[in-house]
C-alpha cells in the first residue's frame, strides 16, 4: 500500500477514487493501510466504490465516477473482477487522456496470465506487484523442478512459470518443515487417530512459536516475522502493459519509475482530474451583499445578471494565467460569509470568489488559494487635531518646566541689563513699580531685539548677545514644533488605544456579516453592544462624524478604498493586526487550487495585481473633500486672543478708574 501511495503522492493528485472487492480483507486489513499511506502524502480518497464479489453489472458504479471530477482510479480486486472492470471502464471512455488506473498486487500479480485481448483493455494501467527475485541456486533449483513436475502434471498448458502464490505457499511449507526439526515422518505412523490429534495438540503451540522464529531467504527473500507478522517487502515490481516489469526499491518518491505511458498515451503526466466543460462549469458563488460593493457588485440589467467588481477582475486575471480554459458560473449568495463558504462543504458551489476572509475556522470548510490581497487588519478614526476645542495650544510646544525655565531666565537676564543699564537710563529709576515694570518689559524686549545702540556697558552688550542667540534657538524651536501641531493633525494614540477602548466601553465599528465583529470579542475583549456593524461603507464617515463611534476597524484592502476615498477626513491610527488576506475557496484538496494559487503568484510578481488595484483606487479624488486643507480657524489661537483681549481690558478699566477717580479728586480740592 505504500507503494501505491508513493506513486500516487509523486504526481502530487491530491484525490482518489478507489475501487475495492467488498471482501472482509479488503474492508478491514487493506483499505485502512491504503487510507493511512494515502494520508501520508496529502491526498484523500474522494469516493470510495466497494463492488460485490459476484457483481454482474458495473455500469452504474462507473456512470457515477464519470460524472465527478477525479480521474484517479486505485483499484483492488480479483483478478476476475478487474477483467470486467476494465472492458466496461474502456466502453464508457474511462480510459482516454487524464485518467489514471493502478492496480495493487491482488491483480498485478497475475498480470503475467492474462492472454492479449485482455491486456489491451488495461493499455496505460499501472501495477504494483510482488517483488521475488529470480536470480540464485535456490531459485533455479526450484524451477527446474517445477517445470518438470508441472509439464507432466499438466501438458496442455503452455506458460511453465510459477506464480506469486505457488513461491509463498513453497516459503510457507519450507517454514514450518524447519520448525519441526526437519522431520519427515510426521504423523506417518499407524497409530489411531485420536492418537494423531492428541499429538497435534500438544505440540500446536510449540510448533507456531518455532514458526514465528523463522529466519530464512525462501524463494519470494526474506522470510521473517515482525511481532507475530510477517515482515513486508522493501522491494517490489511495478508493471505497465507499455513498459517492462522493472525492480524498484520503496520511496516516497515514485520519479524512479522515469516516463509512464498513460492511458489515452499523453506526452505529459495526466493531471488526474476532469475539467469543466461549457455544459458542466464551475458554480461559483459570490456574496450578493458585501460592505464595500467595489470588490463585488452585482447588477440586474435587461433581465440578466452582470458580476463584476475588483474581486472579479482579480479572478478573471488569475484564470488568463492558467494553461487551460477554465468555464464557470457566478451564483449569488445572499448571507454571511461564514454560511457563503460553508456551501462549499455542502457540495452548492464549487468555489467562492469574492472579499473571502482568510480565516482559520473557515478552513474546516474548504481550503484557501494563495491571498491575493494585502493582509492586516486596522482602525481607522476621524481626524480629531489637537487644534479643535484646544485654545491653549500654543502653550503645547513647550513643557511646564520649560516654560519656567524661560521666563526665569527672561527675567534674570532683564534684571541684569537694569542693573547695568540704570545710570544710563533715567527711564530706568522712579518709583518701585515703575522699576518691576521697566525690569519685566526689558526682559521680553531682549528676546525680539538686540538694542546694542541704546546699551552703553559692554557687559551688557555681551549678555545680551548670548541670551539673544539663545533666544534665537528657542524661538525657531517654538515655531517649528507649533507649525507641526497646527498643519498635520495629531492623533492622541493613548485615546485610541485598545486597552483605553475596552475600559471607556467606546463604541467601534466594523462590517456586518464578517469575521472581525467575532475577532474584536475573542482577540481584544471588546464587548458585544459596543460593536456596532454597517452594510454599507457609506455609513461609515457619518457615523465617526456624529461621534456614533469612536473608531471603525476595517481589513487593509477595504481601508484602501475607504481613504482613497476619503483621506482628508480620516486617518488610520494603532498597529496593524495581522490577519490572513482576502483568497479564493475551493474545496479541500481541490486539483484545481494548486494551479489557482500559482496563477495568483504569477499575477502578482507580473504587476497586473498591483494595475488592477490602481485602477480601482484612481477612481477616487481625494480633493472632493469639502474641508480645505491647511487652513487655520480661530479656535488655533482662541487661547492668545484671551490673554491680549483680557490684558488690554483690564488695563483699560484701571485706566478708566484712575482717571475717574483723579477728576473726582480735583473736583473735591476745588
Amino acid at each position: 500500500m505504500n507503494a501505491v501511495a508513493a506513486i500516487v503522492g509523486t504526481w502530487h493528485w491530491r484525490k482518489v477514487n478507489l475501487i475495492y472487492e467488498d471482501t472482509d480483507s479488503a474492508t478491514f486489513s487493506i483499505l485502512p493501510k491504503l487510507v493511512d499511506a494515502l494520508h501520508e502524502v496529502g491526498t484523500g480518497i474522494e469516493n470510495l466504490v466497494p463492488l460485490p464479489p459476484l457483481a454482474s453489472s458495473l455500469y452504474d458504479d462507473l456512470e457515477k465516477l464519470k460524472r465527478k471530477q477525479c480521474r484517479v482510479f486505485i483499484v483492488h480486486t480479483s483478478l476476475s473482477l478487474a477483467k470486467q472492470l476494465f472492458l466496461e471502464a474502456k466502453k464508457m471512455g474511462l480510459m482516454e487522456k487524464d485518467t489514471i488506473w493502478i492496480t495493487t498486487s491482488s491483480i498485478s500479480d497475475h498480470f503475467d496470465f492474462l492472454n492479449s485481448s485482455v491486456i489491451s483493455t488495461m493499455e496505460g494501467v499501472l501495477g504494483v506487484k510482488t517483488y521475488h527475485p529470480q536470480t540464485g541456486t535456490q531459485y533455479k533449483d526450484f524451477i527446474t523442478r517445477f517445470r518438470s513436475r508441472f509439464r507432466l502434471e499438466h501438458p496442455e498448458e503452455v506458460r511453465l512459470v510459477p506464480g506469486i502464490f505457488a513461491l509463498e505457499a513453497y516459503d510457507a511449507t519450507k517454514a514450518a518443515l524447519l520448525a519441526m526439526g526437519g522431520r519427515k515422518d510426521v504423523n506417518t505412523t499407524d497409530d489411531s487417530k485420536d492418537m494423531e490429534e492428541s499429538s497435534s495438540t500438544l505440540h500446536g503451540q510449540e510448533l507456531l512459536h518455532k514458526i514465528l522464529q523463522s529466519d530464512f531467504k525462501g524463494l519470494t527473500g526474506e522470510f521473517r516475522f515482525t511481532e507475530d507478522v510477517l515482515a513486508a517487502s522493501t522491494l517490489f515490481n511495478w508493471f505497465s502493459k507499455t513498459i517492462s516489469t522493472q525492480k524498484s526499491s520503496y520511496n516516497m518518491s515514485m520519479e524512479i519509475l522515469g516516463q509512464v505511458l498513460w492511458p489515452g498515451s499523453p506526452q505529459n503526466n495526466p493531471r488526474g482530474w476532469a475539467l469543466p466543460t461549457t455544459e458542466n462549469p464551475l458554480i461559483i458563488g459570490v456574496p450578493e451583499n458585501p460592505t464595500f460593493n467595489q470588490f463585488v457588485n452585482i447588477r440586474n440589467v435587461g433581465g440578466k445578471q452582470w458580476v463584476k467588481g475588483h474581486s472579479i477582475e482579480v479572478f478573471k486575471a488569475v484564470l488568463a494565467s492558467l494553461s487551460y480554459h477554465l468555464p464557470y458560473e457566478f451564483v449569488p449568495y445572499n448571507g454571511t460569509y461564514d454560511s457563503l463558504i460553508q456551501q462549499i462543504y455542502y457540495k452548492k458551489f464549487d468555489a467562492v470568489v469574492g472579499d473571502t476572509s482568510i480565516v482559520a475556522r473557515r478552513c474546516d470548510f474548504g481550503e484557501f488559494s494563495h491571498p491575493w490581497t494585502d493582509s492586516g487588519l486596522q482602525m481607522v478614526v476621524h481626524k480629531r487635531s489637537v487644534t479643535q476645542n484646544r485654545p491653549w495650544l500654543f502653550l503645547k510646544p513647550f513643557t511646564t518646566a520649560m516654560w519656567g525655565l524661560t521666563a526665569l531666565v527672561n527675567i534674570y537676564n532683564g534684571f541684569a541689563i537694569w542693573l547695568m543699564e540704570r545710570t544710563h537710563h533715567p527711564e530706568f529709576n522712579g518709583s518701585a513699580w515703575n522699576k518691576v515694570g521697566t525690569l519685566i518689559w526689558l526682559a521680553f524686549t531682549t528676546l525680539f531685539s538686540l538694542q546694542g545702540d541704546k546699551l552703553h556697558s559692554n557687559l551688557s552688550r555681551m549678555t545680551m548677545l548670548v541670551w539673544l542667540f539663545v533666544a534665537i534657538i528657542i524661538i525657531q524651536s517654538y515655531t517649528a514644533s507649533l507649525t507641526s501641531m497646527l498643519t498635520i493633525p495629531r492623533i492622541q494614540s493613548k485615546d485610541y488605544s485598545m486597552e483605553f477602548l475596552r475600559m471607556t466601553n467606546a463604541k467601534v465599528g466594523c462590517d456586518g456579516g464578517s469575521f472581525v465583529e467575532k475577532y474584536l470579542e475573542d482577540v481584544f475583549g471588546l464587548h458585544p453592544k459596543n460593536i456596532r456593524s454597517f452594510n454599507s461603507y457609506t455609513e461609515y464617515p457619518l457615523a465617526l462624524e456624529k461621534g456614533e463611534i469612536v473608531a471603525a476597524f476595517l481589513e487593509v484592502p477595504y481601508m484602501k478604498v475607504f481613504l482613497a476615498k476619503n483621506c482628508k477626513d480620516f486617518v488610520v491610527v494603532g498597529p496593524t493586526y495581522t490577519v490572513g488576506g482576502f483568497g479564493f475557496v475551493f474545496p479541500k484538496g481541490s486539483p484545481i487550487l494548486p494551479d489557482i494559487s500559482k496563477a495568483v503568484l504569477e499575477v502578482t510578481e507580473s504587476g497586473k495585481l498591483l494595475e488592477l488595484q490602481n485602477n480601482l483606487l484612481s477612481a477616487y479624488n481625494c480633493s472632493d473633500s469639502n474641508e480645505p486643507d491647511g487652513s487655520l480657524g480661530v479656535p488655533s489661537f482662541s487661547g492668545l486672543f484671551y490673554i491680549t483681549g483680557g490684558t488690554t481690558t483690564i488695563t483699560l478699566v484701571f485706566y478708566v478708574l484712575r482717571s475717574v477717580m483723579g477728576r473726582n479728586h480735583r473736583a473735591n480740592g476745588s
